[in-house]
């Protein structure tokens, strides 16, 4: 059995920063892991782990910078890594739900897995639809917001739990080959030990360009364009009280004295 995961190195913006045109100035950005992803690696290594002759690889769409993000995930149990980029996607502005799902589909096609694992969404751009549309690419079935998880390979069935809007809970199997998006709580991930970080450099990181994957330039196209990026006024200021539990409960009646709620 084969399950491909879908990784993303995300960035996160520290708390002061400055925005240059449409984009956040690269000294005020530190790259990891998305969030989600996390929790994907994790439900498909410790799937293998408890079970023979299953294949973790994962996939990511990223530059070279990405690589040690990559890795962590070898790190963390991944027999083996895919990262597709080249000069063409080092040029896009902007990968929209489309071209990802167009490029990963071609993995996809490439790989055969018998199951895909995705992050719910990415912590950057919060799209949330890649996985969704990657199964409607290669034709597979599918399931969002996945919190829980029985897969039986032989049978070929994944039995899922979702919770829904409105705090309604589904139970449902999806036929294999299928794409699962994946919500964190699924699990707890795992910190790379430091004997995965040591493994992870020898384990296969296979770059492959869009030429290599049978695309053209044409994928990086995008209906998507930045037009504008600021950071929104506040209407107001928060106040952090600091001190004991005596100091903030008689700085809240000060304040709550000063805007008229309570009397003297």
């Amino acid at each position: 059995m084969k399950i491909l995961v879908t990784v993303k190195e995300v960035a996160e913006v520290e708390d002061d920063f400055e925005i240059s045109g449409t984009e956040i100035e690269e000294t005020y950005l530190e790259y990891d892991l998305n969030e989600w992803d996390d929790y994907a690696i994790e439900e498909g290594v410790s799937y293998a782990e408890e079970h023979d002759d299953v294949e973790v690889v994962t996939v990511s769409i990223g530059p070279e910078r990405s690589e040690e993000t990559i890795r962590m995930g070898l790190a963390k149990g991944a027999d083996r890594a895919i990262r597709v980029w080249d000069d063409t996607l080092e040029e896009a502005d902007l990968l929209d739900v489309e071209s990802k799902a167009d490029i990963l589909a071609a993995v996809v096609e490439e790989e055969d897995p018998d199951l895909v694992l995705s992050g719910v969404q990415a912590a950057d751009d919060a799209f949330g639809g890649t996985g969704v549309a990657l199964a409607d690419q290669v034709g597979y079935e599918w399931a969002a917001v996945v919190n829980g998880l029985d897969l039986d390979a032989d049978a070929g069935v994944a039995s899922v739990h979702r919770e829904l809007e409105g705090g309604v809970e589904e139970l449902t199997d999806v036929d294999l080959p299928a794409v699962l998006t994946i919500q964190t709580g699924i699990n707890e991930p795992r910190y790379a030990s430091l004997r995965g970080i040591r493994q992870a450099q020898s384990k296969e990181l296979d770059v492959q360009s869009l030429d290599d994957l049978g695309l053209d330039a044409s994928v990086a196209d995008s209906d998507l364009d930045v037009t504008d990026m600021y950071e929104p006024e506040t209407e107001s200021e928060a106040e952090y009280i600091e001190g004991d539990a005596g100091d903030q409960a008689a700085r809240l009646a000060d304040v709550l004295r000063e805007k008229g709620v309570v009397g003297e």
